[in-house]
């Protein structure tokens, strides 16, 4: 690392470096010898396996599910998915070690980076926090919901049918049915309207 000879002026402009071809080409052979990103390699295909792959082949979808291939899952044997559900690019489905259960209704829409999950360490009882007992209550998801983006629903969270669930809510508590709901925590804004028969 270089240190500059002489301080800069608050507020003067500053460049970001140019490398020559030679020195990216440099760059990359040296990349290609270093052990150390395969070991980093090695650990996101295991990463990848234990937290998508193994779970994957346990879950038991209903049909017409699309789930991307970079969501995570935990104790996926208590998840519980209707039809044609939609899970976006790194959603996190993570039931109870014990008996917390997720169930999605059919048609869900999850936007990408939700997180559901059906338990939470309790914290009044000793420390670290990571030994702690987990608490755990079931998620209900209801059918029609869409569920936005980076949306967080936290053990106990209800969800009726054909909810809407704002992008960054997070849902602790019961959202009834063709509401939309946003903040934190979630609280009902607004309620979705379907045209009429036609």
């Amino acid at each position: 690392m270089s240190v500059p000879s002489e301080p800069r002026a608050a507020g003067a402009p500053v460049y970001k470096a140019r490398w020559s071809r030679l020195r990216r080409l440099l760059r990359l052979v040296l990349s290609l010898l270093d052990p150390r990103a395969y070991l980093h390699a090695l650990r996101l295909v295991n990463y990848y396996n234990y937290a998508h792959v193994i779970p994957r082949r346990r879950l038991r979808p209903g049909p017409g599910a699309r789930i991307s291939p970079n969501a995570t899952f935990a104790y996926p044997e208590r998840i519980e998915i209707g039809r044609r559900l939609h899970l976006g690019a790194r959603c996190m489905l993570w039931a109870g070690p014990g008996q917390g259960r997720i169930v999605i209704g059919d048609d869900v829409l999850f936007g990408p980076e939700v997180m559901v999950t059906a338990s939470g360490y309790r914290f009044n009882e000793g420390q670290p926090v990571t030994d702690q007992p987990m608490a755990e209550a079931d998620v209900v998801i209801g059918c029609d919901v869409w569920i936005g983006a980076r949306a967080i629903l936290l053990p106990g969270a209800r969800i009726g049918d054909g909810a809407i669930i704002a992008a960054g809510a997070v849902v602790r508590g019961e959202i009834p049915a063709m509401a939309i709901a946003a903040g934190v925590p979630a609280q009902v804004v607004g309620r979705r309207t379907l045209p009429g028969p036609g």
